[in-house]
């Protein structure tokens, strides 16, 4: 599981008024409250210190604090104080998610390398925010970014607590529900008895859903440690982009390539600077008269400046694979812009002693077809959850992450053991399968087989004796819709030649499903 790192300034809708020209002229220490709606949204230090609480009205605020520095709660500026801070984040660790102003999460794993572990990361991510006059930061890492925002919540001023690995949900079952933030689910919890998130995550899963919703079983997944909502980090800073203007334009798909080089170099180089690669990147054609065409690229591992030229070349030729023409635009180039839209740490692609990755050559040749016939042309097969191997199959775009669309983890009744299966036939392919007298073989509705297996025939071939079977494994798919409902049961069979075969029977009918290379 990827670590995640959280930063967390407290009191931010104060900082970000002692940071602007909001608060100018207020002293140091003044004890400051942000009302929103006659509310206390915020407070300073000094004003808890004086019993100034978040959610009290502003008369009871004043009554316990009568030096109480009374503003109002400006959203936009807190949004806007916490853009340098994002800033001065990505310049060591990329792709940071902003969770709220004040809050922020990143993948630790490359910082973590580089800086020699989790704590010496947060250590140089604290030194620059002190740079830019944050004086009171606090981390927190675990394997997800709940369980990180509360560890930063308990961590000291200028300080950092590090959860092991694995251990999230032993770490979260002693803190309060109302971390959750679900005022009215909280509410309902304490009046059960259920105050802290370890008592909450001994609640059946399937319990919390009736009672909860979606979002009760989300708070539910968050008490366990298994957060398993997706990291969104933000769009790369925008000096990371590059851009060519051609004056006269140009009407040359080989010129434009030339004439990209060195800005393509530049994009390369700023991103080296940092310690980051490209991954993904927009690629912009400005033409004369005033359209834009973009198409996003992807790579497996990153983008170096040949390969930035290349996509630009593919990109313009792509219409009609025309070497020289420029077919996939109307009119003469006047600009190109390169706009990286994933960025890693080169940490995280560094080459092992042996090499690691795909072939460059495959990589290259499989995107050149790709841009000439279309990003669904070249797929990789990725394995994933289902019953069939069919189902389990997902054909993903070139360049593409390699992400199933079922996930294959357990349960999946009905499923087959592994190995999966080299070879899948779409459609299924007709088979034959009788038993020691010629009889056909059957599977009953109680999934009883009427007679072993004893010769077999595979697409058109004749009969060949059985060395060995497995099964049935019985499937009853979609059981409440007759028009969709499948019942079928599916057979291991290998021949006395040492082909392995995947066979399936619905209704008598059998049919070969996939080969085991």
């Amino acid at each position: 599981m990827a670590r995640t790192l959280v930063a967390w300034c407290p009191d931010w809708p104060v900082r970000a008024v002692r940071h602007t020209g909001a608060g100018a002229g207020l002293p140091p220490g003044a004890p400051i409250a942000l009302f929103e709606r006659g509310e206390v949204r915020a407070c300073s230090t000094s004003a808890r210190a004086e019993g100034v609480r978040r959610g009290q009205r502003m008369r009871d605020a004043q009554a316990r604090c009568p030096d109480l520095v009374t503003l109002d709660y400006d959203p936009g500026l807190d949004v806007r104080a916490f853009e340098p801070v994002l800033a001065a984040v990505e310049e060591i660790a990329p792709g940071v998610q902003p969770l709220r102003p004040g809050t922020c999460a990143v993948r630790v794993a490359g910082p973590g390398r580089y800086f020699g572990g989790e704590q010496h990361a947060a250590a140089v991510l604290a030194e620059r925010l002190v740079e830019h006059g944050i004086d009171d930061v606090r981390f927190g890492v675990a394997d997800a970014v709940f369980a990180a925002e509360q560890a930063a919540r308990q961590a000291s001023v200028q300080d950092s607590l590090v959860v092991p690995p694995g251990e999230s949900a032993a770490f979260l079952a002693d803190l309060p529900v109302s971390v959750l933030d679900r005022p009215e689910m909280v509410s309902l919890l304490q009046r059960l008895g259920l105050r802290t998130l370890g008592a909450f995550a001994a609640l059946r899963p399937i319990d919390v859903l009736t009672r909860f919703g979606p979002d009760g079983a989300l708070a539910h997944r968050l008490a366990r440690g298994a957060d398993d909502r997706a990291f969104a980090a933000r769009r790369p800073p925008s000096d990371l982009e590059r851009e060519v203007s051609f004056e006269p334009p140009l009407e040359d798909a080989e010129a434009v390539a030339f004439s990209v080089r060195r800005t393509a170099e530049a994009f390369v180089t700023g991103h080296a600077e940092r310690q980051l690669v490209c991954t993904s990147l927009w690629v912009e054609v400005h033409t004369d008269d005033g359209q834009i065409a973009e198409r996003q690229w992807l790579h497996p591992r990153w983008f170096d400046a040949g390969d930035i030229v290349d996509r630009v070349r593919w990109q313009l030729q792509a219409s009609s694979g025309s070497g020289t023409a420029v077919s996939a635009v109307s009119a003469p180039i006047t600009g190109v812009k390169l706009i990286p839209e994933d960025v890693a740490p080169v940490t995280d692609h560094a080459e092992g002693l042996w090499g690691s990755g795909p072939d460059v050559r495959i990589h290259r040749a499989a995107s050149k077809v790709q841009s000439m016939l279309g990003r669904e042309a070249v797929v990789s097969a990725v394995v994933g959850g289902g019953r069939g191997p069919s189902d389990r199959r997902t054909l993903v775009p070139w360049g593409d992450p390699l992400s199933a669309e079922r996930p294959a983890a357990p349960p999946w009744p009905g499923s087959l053991p592994a190995p999966a299966p080299a070879t899948v036939y779409d459609p299924p392919r007709p088979a034959q399968v009788v038993g020691s007298s010629g009889q056909p073989v059957r599977v009953s509705e109680r999934g009883m087989v009427t007679a072993a297996p004893a010769r077999f025939a595979a697409s058109d071939a004749e009969l060949r004796p059985v060395a060995a079977w497995a099964g049935p494994w019985p499937v009853d798919e979609r059981w409440w819709d007759a028009r969709e409902a499948v019942r079928a049961a599916r057979f291991q069979v290998v021949g006395v030649d040492g082909s392995a075969w995947l066979l399936r029977v619905s209704d008598g009918v059998w049919c070969v499903e996939a080969r085991y290379d």
